[in-house]
């Protein structure tokens, strides 16, 4: 009864909008811009629910990218506090005593435990807070389940993401700049082509690498500790459905969807693992493959330079304007610029399906397809693959094989068979 009558009490809260401080919550994200941003969204929401004051997230330097950008390099913070004053108290920095505490090493840190559902935060992260007055959360990634949450955390999740999380004046500058270019020549599609050579050694995808790409791509796997997947069967994995397809791969796959030849393709990616070489069949097939390098002049990135999650960020806007959208991998961008694109109209975007995808062009390679089969068999796999509206598949006790909130946030969009839902 104990446990209800609290969650009873944070919910009420919630409902009503009554504000009283418990204390303060101090975050670390980790991972690349697009799981930071998705946790944010949840911080804030699990800061709102527990009537906590939140400080400005601290963004994540030591990851493989290590980007050194604050969360104001990136965000406009300004905006950020300000429009959400009316759910959650936001600091920029504690107040001078606890900020004092944390300089002399006082403070309580700990990583949350994943995937978890807010009776977790109300019954022991909260009489944590209480204790201490200040609790540092030092893993975000991935801490609030997907389903199971009151509405009201939902659609404060997609406040967050699609309201409150602008990008600085500067980023969005250049990517309304980079999307004039675009469109000056037409409808653009976008390719999330996730083969950085990260991306490989981090899956142990090798497809059409050499010996040499495998050994190099190998000792990356090894030298980072916090990938826990060391021994991999590339061959299995790709089987599964589990790899980035190849720029070779991804070229098949947009002519058997009919995808024009002359559209403008805007890569949204890192520096591609091969080079020039490696996606050299996928710029014979469509010759009009462009990229923010390539569109701007250099000094306009300069201040981007080493900076991955701003030029991530760039990829990200442009991402969201697209004619189409194509991810070849379903990572957390792709997950989140899905959902955005949702929450924009629904958007074209096409889902692949990988492990379809890969048995059809082995098939095909050995000549067990034709061309017209193939094609035809790509295009009816993935006619209900485009983005449009439909429910999130639920998995009870397993949230990394359900449906991620962030790439069909349904709370906050307008289904078919109900009215429109606000996002808060």
């Amino acid at each position: 009864m104990k446990v209800w009558s609290r969650c009873h009490l944070a919910f009420s809260l919630f409902n009503i909008g009554v504000y009283k401080n418990n204390g303060y919550l101090m975050v670390s994200c980790n991972g690349g811009l697009n799981q930071m941003r998705a946790a944010i969204c949840d911080m804030v929401a699990i800061a709102r629910y527990l009537n906590v004051t939140l400080i400005v997230p601290e963004l994540d330097k030591t990851s493989f990218w290590a980007d050194p950008s604050e969360f104001q390099d990136i965000f406009d913070v300004d905006h950020f506090i300000t429009s959400l004053r009316d759910e959650v108290r936001i600091l920029k920095e504690l107040p001078p005593r606890l900020k004092r505490r944390v300089e002399l090493g006082m403070l309580y840190s700990m990583p949350p435990i994943s995937w978890s559902d807010i009776s977790y935060y109300v019954n022991q992260i909260l009489p944590l807070i209480q204790k201490h007055k200040i609790i540092h959360l030092n893993r975000t990634d991935a801490r609030l389940a997907n389903n199971g949450l009151p509405v009201e955390i939902q659609k404060l999740r997609c406040r967050v993401n699609f309201s409150a999380l602008r990008f600085t004046s500067q980023i969005e500058e250049l990517g309304r700049r980079v999307i004039k270019l675009l469109r000056q020549n037409g409808p653009f599609l976008v390719l999330h082509l996730r083969y950085e050579m990260d991306m490989l050694a981090f899956s142990g995808c090798t497809q059409g690498c050499n010996d040499e790409e495998v050994e190099e791509l190998t000792r990356m796997r090894y030298a980072y500790p916090w990938w826990k997947e060391k021994v991999i069967n590339s061959d299995l994995k790709r089987k599964d459905g589990l790899c980035p397809l190849t720029p070779e791969e991804t070229a098949l796959v947009l002519k058997a969807l009919d995808i024009d030849r002359n559209i403008q393709i805007y890569i949204a990616a890192g520096e591609i693992y091969g080079g020039q070489k490696r996606i050299a069949s996928l710029a014979e097939a469509y010759p009009n493959l462009v990229r923010k390098e390539t569109l701007l002049e250099p000094s306009d990135l300069m201040f981007f330079l080493n900076h991955s999650s701003q030029m991530a960020a760039l990829d990200y806007l442009v991402s969201l304007e697209s004619d189409i959208f194509i991810p070849t991998y379903d990572g957390n961008m792709a997950k989140v610029v899905e959902g955005h694109r949702r929450f924009l109209g629904f958007k074209k975007t096409i889902l692949l399906d990988r492990k379809l995808l890969v048995d059809l062009i082995d098939q095909y390679e050995d000549g067990l397809l034709d061309w017209n089969e193939f094609s035809s068999s790509v295009k009816e796999a993935h006619q209900n693959r485009m983005g449009s509206p439909n429910r999130r598949v639920v998995i009870p006790d397993r949230p990394k094989e359900e449906d991620y909130f962030y790439a069909n946030p349904q709370e906050c969009l307008q289904l078919p068979d109900e009215p429109l839902s606000s996002s808060t």
